[in-house]
């Protein structure tokens, strides 16, 4: 089980701090699929960062108490002046996994060649994405966070992707940002819509949707009335 209780994130803008989680009150349960929804900027990688740990809270907890993993294709934990292979050896390292067997893999999964033996500085971002996906599939956790991942490559990589999470990983719990609204539906078991700096938890896809179709609405109408109220 995964548990935030009262949790806040500020992050420091030119105008002073901005608030963009509010006392975040969340339980995700082993085996669990859970959609996120919301308007650019809502928080949703946010809370993915926060729950992997990348980031701290500002106020409030966040128990683990399944391992979790980093985003998935988050790339912002390598070293760019090692290669893709050594950030590897040094991530196995971390989790106490043998090495070996896990290259392989990430060899014939990244399809990245001779550039695995490359610094990450030479990768472009869509290889450094592969990459990070790749090694995520060589280490076993009870929950994955999955933002976008989907985006990654083309299309036959991306299928590629989906059977190494939904079909071969179909018992662990999984937190999904997708701005794919099909995509969520048949994957996820309940959905969190993001607003206002507040989560709002559905059960049911349509009525999630309508709600988030809702929220644009609101905030296409603001930005333009405020256009409006400039000239």
């Amino acid at each position: 089980m995964i548990k935030l209780t009262n949790v806040c994130k500020d992050y420091d803008t030119a105008a002073g701090p901005r608030r963009i989680l509010d006392n975040i009150n969340l339980i995700i349960q082993p085996g669990e699929r859970v959609g996120i929804l919301g308007s650019n900027g809502a928080g949703k990688s946010t809370l993915v960062r926060l729950i992997s740990g990348a980031e701290p809270p500002t106020l409030g907890t966040i128990e683990r108490h399944m391992s979790v993993s980093w985003p998935l294709a988050f790339t912002g934990g390598f070293s760019n002046n090692l290669t893709g292979a050594d950030n590897l050896r040094f991530i196995c390292r971390i989790y106490g996994v043998d090495f070996e067997p896990r290259i392989q893999f990430v060899k014939e999964f990244s399809e990245l060649g001779l550039y695995l033996y490359e610094p990450i500085r030479n990768y472009s971002s869509g290889m450094r994405a592969r990459l990070a996906f790749a090694v995520s599939m060589t280490i076993d956790f009870d929950c994955y966070l999955i933002d976008e991942v989907m985006a990654v490559g083309d299309q036959r990589f991306r299928e590629r992707c989906r059977v190494e999470l939904f079909e071969k990983r179909s018992d662990k719990a999984m937190l999904i940002v997708s701005h794919s609204h099909r995509y969520l539906k048949g994957n996820c078991h309940r959905f969190l819509l993001f607003r206002d700096g507040g989560i709002e938890e559905h059960d049911d896809f349509e009525e999630v949707y309508f709600r988030y179709k809702e929220t644009i609405g609101e905030q296409f109408e603001s930005k333009a009335q405020m256009v409006a109220e400039m000239q």
